[in-house]
């Protein structure tokens, strides 16, 4: 996954400008604070799918810690 939980909505939208809607549609504002911080759970397990799926990555397209 390229998009990950430690990372910020405002740094995900500086990168993939595209992003920007999904947040919008679960109501995530454009905050510095990391995923991880603001949704909690499943719904953060969920968006991050959303989020990579949109982006065209997964866990078979990246290696862990790189």
């Amino acid at each position: 996954m390229v998009i990950q939980a430690n990372m910020s909505p405002v740094g995900i939208v500086d990168v993939w400008g595209e992003m920007a809607s999904i947040f919008k549609k679960h109501n995530i504002p454009l905050t510095k604070q990391s995923l991880e911080e603001i949704v909690e759970g499943n719904a953060l397990s969920l968006l991050l799918k959303e989020l990579n799926a949109a982006v065209g990555s997964s866990t078979s397209t990246c290696i862990e810690g790189g």
